[in-house]
Parts: structure tokens; C-alpha cells; sequence
């Protein structure tokens, strides 16, 4: 019958894994309930408890484990889930080796293993580990075996320590054997005999060649100083001292020094010998040999060297990976903020948008009801701490779209200085320290202002509104050991933004911990702890670096580091009309959030615009493809559906004439926004936005469109007159021209009917251009291939070179071109050098090759600046717009054969 519990000694089992044990429900395995365990069983576990080596108990079958706290240890992140487990499931990557030790140990056998190998599973990852295993069974109360005990010793550090020594031990064992060959080969330096009378050393060529004395001198004896003067100092004293002893002594003679080369390198070697004496025991000859010993004492020093740094550079590798796994700790901590971050804001500010869009069009109808007005001016001011706090998050875990310009960080300065002072009020003195050379830094200005502000209103609460903030911008020329600890940085030029305040400091483990978001030290209501936070995003997107020094008592200094910028200063943009109002344009409004949708169509409709809607890109597709006339198109950044927003507005730009987009979004992701910045061309109105902010950026994407319209129908215009007399050509575009250009169209028109009927009867008495059935048949008329991606100048100028006689085939890209070099022989290749395809450059190349005789012209904007690449022989480089006169002469053989042929 089963023993009552306190019979068992369970109650005076002590530690952790006592206690776990204690409480673990034991029911589910066939131990069942602790107070119905076997007396040998708890007589085992309590003695296991008592051990302070790794041991692990198997009981029954499938082997459930229970183990001491020292297997705990051994166990890592396995524990406490290997307790009460079977040891196959425990251990699944060994299960065989498992299987295999408790058949045999529950048959009764043992099982022992000496620096056993075996692949564990560490951190997720296999790793080869050795271990000194005992394994024996462990009788029940029938005395037949019940379970099994194991003695786990891992050994992992021995086996490689021991490794590496044998390594160390083989290559000595080489030296020495090289050196024994160096010996029987003449390794022996010279033979040498002090007189100790005398005090001169006599030696043989090569003792006279190693020490670089004179054949001759050294035959007769030269002074043992003078000998003594080639030992490395640090080792004559040491050889003095042996010299002496083994003079006094009769003992043999063995010191080990280094002799300096005549290149001034030391070489090693050891000298040998036994002093002689007279009949009365006076020393008189001191005969040795000098032996070579370089390469052993070389490699004696190396294993030295290996030796003594083992356990230093054991300790730098743990350290090293015990930082590389912080920061890869950390790095996912950051990327899981930011994409929990990134969600949490795009819903956050759909919310957002709704209330605030609601609140402005109330504003706008409350009129003059001022409890009304007052009411909806505190709820609008809870939606901007909304999203300035939506803001930061984004900031923190840089997810913000950064809109960089290039700054004078003085100027920026000196136009922050009244609002800082504001912020900071009357008792706080401010110093503005400002390099006369500052470089100006690429940046997002209204970021930056943010954060000196944010910072500035920190040094504030530090000094308690009363002491003094320096705020100081330098040129700084960072080295490699500066970036060395930051990762994120590269040594070079950069601007440094400090501020320093008289304030109280921060202690070490504070410090550690300030840009943490949600840390904070202020009191519940006075701070969010996301202002550092935001700061340090903001920097870490922007290609800069945060840094921040304090002692308690003593202040603080915080710095911002942003790379040099070579480029001018980027102007200001002027401010435009605070509220503009549409003149009934149609905008097309994508939005998935229905609530969002209704919102902002009821802004625009108020602000005098007709409104289209659609619930994602598919539908709204449908609009696009349609003839319903749409000016502008207002989407959503992230949207469900097939089609992306930028998809959607890249056929909207496809469409004639084409349709502007205005982008909104709370949360970007990567639509738009790569390496933390706006891609070029994109507008973006970030949620919540106020009606104005709406009705301003609506209205500037749309005079931005029409000016672009303008100056498109301008450069059409100026292309045609460039390339064709008036008197040849009257270019009609394929769009409709803007308002300006067709004006001045109409005026012009009239003038050229008259000219241009002429020039049709010139272009009549020209030799027209042949057809390709009598091609063969008139070889006199010049055949031109013309290659033009823009189809109003390649008409132009296709009617040009028909009007000046020549045979003009005309094709829009290289890709349409090569078909047509193929099939017929081409005097002059006229080609754009940029296509929408393979360039100019590539077609002249891949036309040659068929036509080794054909003539290229290359037009480029770039004209002879331009960069074609490998040489292309005979080729000519002609700029835009085309000069007629400068055609005309590189045309001119095939012009007098046209003009012959006629």
C-alpha cells in the first residue's frame, strides 16, 4: 500500500526545482499524485535535489524527467517545459539515443560515455555539443528497474580548449623537428672559446659572420664586450649572469639570446659549452658552440601568445555574440513596434479624420454661436494631440514619409530663436553658439524643428524653467573610432545640432533607457515618454545618429548628427491662400473606409468641387477608363483590392489629357515612401487633415497640373518651330494645347495659311520619296531612317527631310527601327540618343553591325556633352533643339545627290 506523503520527506526538499516538483500536477503521467509516489522513488528524487551535479531522473517507460536544479541550468530555455515531459519529446533531435539508453537501463544495464558528441538544438539553431553521460537503472520498491538516473556533465568547453591545445601542441612538435633537421643540415652557427684570462673571444667564419666581427680579428680574439655589444639588451644581463655561474660552477653552459643582424632584425640562438680549469681549479678556456633557434623560439612565443589570449579571446567571443544578439533583440523589438505602430495609426487616423472633417464642416455652419464654436474648438484640439501622438509613434519607429530639402542650419536657427523663446519663457537664457562655415544638412525641416523644439522643452523641465540652454551647431569630421559603437554611422563630414542645459542630470541607469518609448520620469499626465523617442526615429531615418551625454548634478547634452550636404540651400516655398476655393472641377475620391469617404466628399462639395467616389483601386479603375471627365484624383495610399493607389495613378497620368494625383494616407508602408523619404513627384495630405489643409493642396495639385499643361504645350511648340521652317510645317498636337498656347495659336494661325500653301507647292516639286517597290530602282534618291519617340517631332521633322528630297522611313523606338534596318540598306541613321527602350547609342551599334557604311546622327539634349558610351566610328552628336543649318551641312552629300537627281 502507498506511503502518506510526509513519509516521503517531500516536505523537506529544498531549492527550485523542489518546489516545482512539489506543485507539478503529476496526475496526467503514470507517476500519478506525489503522495502516491514509491518510496524509492522519492528517496532517489530527494537525493538528486541534494546534488550539485547536473542529474535528471527517467522514470517509467517514456522516460518522464525529472531533474536538480543544476540540469535546470544545463537545460537553458527548455526549462521549466522539460519537467514531467517525456524525455523523447524533451529531446526530439536525440530521441534515438534516448530510446536506445532506457531499454537498456529498464533491462538493467548501464551506460556510461566519455566526451560524448552530439547536435543539440540552442536558440533554434543545431550546435555540436560533447558531454560525459552516466546512465543507470533505478530499482522500484519490487527492486526491478523502475527508471533510470543520468549524470549529464557537458563538457563542450574542455573538448575545444583541448583541441586547440593539441593543435597548438602538433605544430611545436613540428617546429622541433624542423629545427632538429635545421641541426643535422648545419644549423650551427659557429664554434667560439673564451679565454678566460685574457677575457677575448676567439671563433671560427661562422661565429665571425653571425656577429659580424672581421675574419681575421676574430681568429686571434676580439674583447668579450665587444661581442656582448650585438646581444639585445633586454638579454645581456641574463647571459652575464649565466657566464659568471657557469664559470664559478663547472656546470654546462646553456643561454638562449638574440643577436642583432647587420639589417637591424634579431635573430635567436642558443650557446653551449662547459668552462675548463688548471691543475689548481683556475677557470682558463670557456669552449661553446652557437646554435640557430629562430623558428623554435618563434614558435615557442606564438604559443605563448595563443596561450595566454585563449581565455581573453574565449570571453571577447561571448561578448561579442551576447552583443550581436542584443542587438538583434533589439532590432526586432524595433521592427515590431513600428509594424504594430503602422497599423495602429492607419486605423488611428481614419478615426481621426472622420471627427475632424466632421468638426470643420460644423465649424463652418455653427456660424457666430460662441458656446457652439468654443465646444468645437476643444474637441479639434483633442484631435491634434490624437495626432501628434500617432505622429510620434510613427516617428519612433521610422515610418514617417520624411520630405527632405537642403537647409542652412543657421538660418534655420535664427528663424527658430522667437519661437523658442516662446516655448521656453522669460526665466530660461538661451545661447546660440553658430559655426561662421556651417554646411548645410539635407533634412526634413518641420521634423527638424520638431525635435530642437522637443528637446529645448526637455532642458526646460530639467532645469525646472530656471538656468541656462546652449544651443550650438559645428562642422564635425567624424573618424572611425568615433563610429566605431555606432553601426548606423560612417566616418566623414557631418553637422552637429547640441543642445546643453544647467539642468539636474540623469543617472546611469536612467540614461540607459531615455529613448525607450513610453519611458519617462515625469509625473502620470505631464508626458508620454515618445518626445526622445521621436527624436531618435527621426534622426536614425534621416541617415543621422542621436547621442546624449549627462551626470547627475552636472546637466545634460544632447546631439543630433546629420550628414554633410553639398548642395545649395533649397528656397522656401511661399505660402499659399489660407482657404482656396474650386471652381466646380471633378474629383475622383478613392477611399475604403466609408465613413472616411463620406467625410471627405462632403469637404470638397462644400469647398465648391463635383465628386466622384469609389471604394478601392478596381472601381475606381473604371472611372479612369471611362470619357467621364475627371481633374484630379484624391486616393487613398492603402487600399484593399487588386489594384495599388500608385497602379491607380500611373493610369490616371496615362490618361489624355492627363489626371493629377493628391495622395492621403495615415500610415504610408512602402507604397510611396522608400528609404524613409517622399518618392519624387508625390504630393501626400496626411490624416487628419483640416478642411483648409485639404482645399490648399487640392488647389496647388491642380495649378501645378495646368502649368504643366502650359509649359508641355511651349515646349511642343518651340521643338516644332525648331525643327521646321513655319513655311514647311504647321504642327497641330495631339492634345488639347492649354489656354495661353492656343491663344497664341489662333492669333498665328492666319498668318501661316498663306506660307504654308506655299511650302506644300515647294514640297510638290521635290523628288518625292520612293516606295519600297522602287527603291531599287532610283538609288540616286538618299534614304533616311529617322528614330523619334515623340510623335509630334518625329512628323515634323519626317516632313522636313521629305520637303529637303530625301527619303524618309520613320520609326518611334529602337525596337520598331531594327526590323526596318534589316530589311533595306539606309544611307543616314537619325536617331533620338534617349528611347523609351534601347537607346540611340545601342541601335546606331546594332545597325552598323548589318550596314558597316550607314551614317549616324545622334540628337540629344545633351548635345556633345552627351555620354554615348564605346566610340561608335563616324557617328555625330547633335543637340536639341535641332539647328537646321547644322542638318543641312551633315546632310549635304546626300542633298547635292538630291538635288542632282531633280
Amino acid at each position: 500500500m502507498p506511503f502518506p506523503a510526509q513519509d516521503y520527506g517531500c516536505a523537506g526538499w529544498r531549492g527550485e526545482m523542489a518546489q516545482r516538483i512539489s506543485e507539478f500536477d503529476w496526475r496526467a503521467t503514470s507517476l500519478g499524485a506525489i503522495a502516491t509516489w514509491q518510496r524509492s522513488l522519492t528517496s532517489t528524487v530527494q537525493l538528486m535535489l541534494a546534488s550539485p551535479v547536473p542529474l535528471v531522473l527517467l522514470w517509467d517507460e517514456p522516460g518522464y524527467m525529472i531533474y536538480n536544479d543544476a540540469y535546470a541550468v544545463f537545460a537553458g530555455g527548455r526549462h521549466p517545459y522539460l519537467l514531467g515531459c517525456a524525455v523523447e519529446n524533451g529531446w526530439p533531435e536525440v530521441a534515438d539515443f534516448n530510446r536506445n539508453v532506457m531499454n537498456t537501463c529498464l533491462a538493467g544495464g548501464t551506460l556510461s560515455y566519455r566526451d560524448k558528441e552530439l547536435v543539440l538544438l540552442r536558440d533554434g539553431r543545431p550546435e555540436d555539443v560533447w558531454m560525459d553521460l552516466y546512465y543507470s537503472p533505478v530499482a522500484d520498491d519490487s527492486g526491478a528497474p523502475g527508471g533510470v538516473l543520468a549524470m549529464v556533465v557537458e563538457t563542450t568547453g574542455r573538448v575545444l580548449t583541448e583541441r586547440r591545445r593539441q593543435q597548438a601542441e602538433t605544430e611545436l612538435h613540428e617546429t622541433n623537428e624542423r629545427l632538429q633537421l635545421a641541426l643535422n643540415a648545419g644549423a650551427v652557427l659557429g664554434t667560439w672559446v673564451l679565454d678566460v684570462r685574457t677575457g677575448k673571444v676567439s671563433g671560427d667564419e661562422r661565429f665571425a659572420r653571425t656577429f659580424s666581427f672581421p675574419l681575421d680579428e676574430t681568429a686571434k680574439g676580439v674583447p668579450r664586450d665587444a661581442a656582448t655589444q650585438a646581444i639585445h639588451p633586454d638579454d645581456r644581463v641574463l647571459n652575464d649572469r649565466l657566464t659568471a655561474e657557469a664559470i664559478r660552477s663547472g656546470a654546462p653552459f646553456r643561454a638562449e639570446y638574440r643577436i642583432r643582424r647587420p639589417d637591424g632584425d634579431y635573430l635567436w640562438v642558443q650557446a653551449n659549452g662547459r668552462c675548463e680549469f688548471d691543475e689548481q681549479g683556475r677557470p682558463t678556456r670557456f669552449p661553446g658552440v652557437l646554435i640557430d633557434i629562430h623558428e623554435r623560439k618563434i614558435a615557442e612565443q606564438q604559443l605563448l601568445q595563443l596561450t595566454e589570449t585563449l581565455e581573453q579571446r574565449v570571453a571577447d567571443s561571448i561578448a561579442a555574440r551576447a552583443l550581436a544578439e542584443e542587438q538583434l533583440r533589439q532590432a526586432q523589438k524595433m521592427e515590431a513596434i513600428g509594424s504594430l505602430t503602422g497599423g495602429v495609426a492607419h486605423d488611428f487616423n481614419n478615426v481621426l479624420q472622420v471627427i475632424n472633417g466632421n468638426l470643420q464642416m460644423l465649424a463652418a455652419d455653427a456660424g457666430d454661436q460662441p458656446v457652439t464654436q468654443r465646444r468645437l474648438s476643444a474637441a479639434t484640439e483633442a484631435v491634434k494631440r490624437g495626432a501628434k501622438l500617432a505622429a510620434h509613434l510613427l516617428a519612433f519607429a521610422r515610418r514617417q514619409p520624411l520630405s527632405p530639402t537642403v537647409l542652412n542650419p543657421r538660418r534655420l536657427l535664427t528663424g527658430m530663436s522667437e519661437m523658442l523663446r516662446r516655448a521656453l519663457g522669460e526665466t530660461v537664457r538661451i545661447e546660440t553658439l553658430v559655426s561662421d562655415d556651417l554646411w548645410n544638412v539635407q533634412v526634413d525641416r518641420n521634423q527638424l524643428e520638431n525635435a530642437l523644439l522637443n528637446l529645448a522643452i526637455n532642458a526646460r523641465d530639467a532645469m525646472r524653467a530656471d538656468g541656462l540652454l546652449t544651443v550650438r551647431a559645428t562642422n564635425r569630421l567624424l573618424d572611425a573610432a568615433f563610429c566605431r559603437d555606432k553601426p548606423e554611422l560612417s566616418p566623414g563630414a557631418y553637422v552637429e545640432f547640441a543642445l546643453t542645459d544647467t539642468g539636474s542630470g540623469m543617472p546611469p541607469e536612467v540614461l540607459q533607457r531615455v529613448f525607450e518609448p513610453f519611458f519617462t520620469t515625469k509625473p502620470d499626465g505631464h508626458g508620454t515618454g515618445l518626445g526622445l523617442s521621436m527624436v531618435f526615429g527621426f534622426a536614425r531615418q534621416s541617415g543621422g545618429h542621436v547621442a546624449i551625454e549627462s551626470e547627475l548634478g552636472h546637466g545634460t547634452t544632447v546631439s543630433l548628427f546629420f550628414p554633410r550636404c553639398c548642395e545649395a540651400e533649397t528656397p522656401e516655398a511661399a505660402e499659399g491662400p489660407a482657404t482656396s476655393i474650386g471652381g466646380g472641377e471633378t474629383i475622383l475620391v478613392v477611399e475604403d473606409d466609408a465613413d472616411v469617404r463620406l467625410t471627405a466628399v462632403e469637404m470638397l462639395a462644400q469647398l465648391g468641387y463635383k465628386v466622384l467616389t469609389a471604394s478601392n483601386g478596381d472601381a475606381a479603375l473604371e472611372f479612369i477608363d471611362s470619357d467621364v471627365p475627371i481633374d484630379l484624383l484624391f486616393t487613398d495610399v492603402v487600399m484593399p483590392g487588386k489594384l495599388k493607389s500608385v497602379e491607380l495613378a500611373q493610369r490616371a497620368a496615362a490618361r489624355t489629357p492627363p489626371v493629377p494625383t493628391l495622395f492621403t494616407s495615415g500610415y504610408t508602408r512602402d507604397e510611396i515612401v522608400h528609404h524613409g523619404k517622399l518618392d519624387a513627384g508625390i504630393t501626400l495630405l496626411s490624416k487628419p487633415y483640416r478642411r483648409d489643409d485639404l482645399a490648399r493642396l487640392v488647389r496647388n495639385v491642380l495649378r501645378a497640373n495646368a502649368a504643366h499643361a502650359n509649359h508641355a504645350a511651349e515646349v511642343r511648340e518651340a521643338r516644332i518651330a525648331a525643327c521646321v521652317p513655319r513655311a514647311a510645317y504647321d504642327a497641330t498636337p495631339t492634345s488639347t494645347p492649354a489656354p495661353a498656347v492656343k491663344a497664341r495659336k489662333e492669333k498665328q494661325k492666319e498668318s501661316r495659311k498663306d506660307s504654308h500653301k506655299d511650302a506644300r507647292a515647294e514640297s510638290q516639286r521635290q523628288p518625292k520619296a520612293p516606295s519600297p517597290s522602287t527603291l531599287h530602282a532610283a538609288p540616286e534618291v538618299a534614304q533616311i531612317l529617322l528614330v523619334e519617340d515623340d510623335a509630334e517631332s518625329r512628323e515634323a521633322l519626317g516632313e522636313l527631310l521629305g520637303a529637303l528630297g530625301l527619303a524618309c522611313t520613320t520609326a518611334g523606338s529602337a525596337e520598331e527601327a531594327l526590323p526596318l534596318a534589316a530589311a533595306r540598306r539606309y544611307d543616314v541613321l537619325l536617331t533620338d540618343f534617349t528611347l523609351p527602350g534601347m537607346s540611340g547609342a545601342d541601335l546606331a551599334r546594332a545597325v552598323r553591325r548589318a550596314q558597316p557604311e550607314i551614317r549616324v546622327l545622334l540628337v540629344s539634349g545633351y548635345g556633345h556633352s552627351a555620354e554615348i558610351g564605346d566610340t561608335i566610328p563616324g557617328a555625330r552628336l547633335l543637340g536639341k533643339p535641332l539647328d537646321i543649318d547644322q542638318l543641312r551641312h551633315e546632310l549635304a552629300p546626300w542633298l547635292d545627290r538630291a538635288a542632282a537627281a531633280s
